[in-house]
């Protein structure tokens, strides 16, 4: 099953005020392994950047302003999302924005299959801190380039957040390398990894010692 994780960035809070989105960033998966293709764009809102979201993401109007506008970028997006399942942290604000700019636009709203992982945090840890930063942490994601909001950061740092979160890995697996062994589980589910630790002849000679003696003293 092909997914993406999506994520927005906007000039403030609530389409409501009339905010409008800065950017889009857009990770796609195949059984829930990151693909190499990905959908990512900086917006012309047309408005300024309110004071507490330039604080969040840093876009200044001026760099905006030299940006695509979203009816520029739209049916690249729509196609990009078409079919798949949207991973989204807070879902309800991104919608609410990327509805927004397609009701502009006069175009229909997102019908695809949405993921709130705000929602699944919520429901898996009742009572503790569901932030991104607060997920990363408790999954030991590496979160130190997150200086700032960023869409495609984001993005891949959700991506793993999200895969922990259905309990697909265990949090701290992560061998990658010439020494691992792959084992598929079946056709339908991604891979995982396991290192395979081979005991040197000085360990299995002591391990072989220590079974001789305790079973000395247990059956004699």
């Amino acid at each position: 099953m092909k997914e993406v994780v999506l994520d927005t960035e906007t000039t403030g809070i609530s389409v409501k005020d009339g905010h409008r989105l800065v950017e889009i960033g857009c990770i796609e998966l195949e059984n829930l392994i990151p693909t190499k293709n990905k959908f990512h764009c900086y917006l012309n809102p047309e408005r300024k950047v309110s004071e507490k979201a330039l604080q969040v993401h840093g876009y200044t109007d001026e760099f905006l302003a030299s940006q695509k506008k979203f009816l520029e970028v739209v049916e690249q997006f729509l196609e990009f999302i078409k079919g798949k399942r949207l991973i989204i942290h807070n879902a309800e604000f991104d919608l609410s924005h990327l509805n927004n700019e397609l009701a502009i636009l006069g175009k229909k709203r997102i019908n695809n299959e949405i993921v709130d992982t705000l929602i699944l945090a919520r429901d898996k840890f009742p009572g503790s801190p569901v932030s991104l930063d607060a997920l990363c942490k408790r999954y030991r994601v590496d979160n130190s380039r997150r200086t700032q909001h960023t869409a495609l950061i984001d993005c891949d740092l959700l991506a793993k957040v999200y895969i922990n979160l259905i309990d697909q890995k265990e949090p701290t697996l992560d061998f990658l390398n010439q020494d691992q062994q792959v084992i598929s589980q079946n056709d339908n589910n991604p891979p995982y990894y396991k290192k395979v630790i081979v005991p040197t002849s000085d360990e299995v000679k002591k391990h072989k010692e220590y079974l001789k003696d305790n079973l000395k003293k247990n059956f004699f």
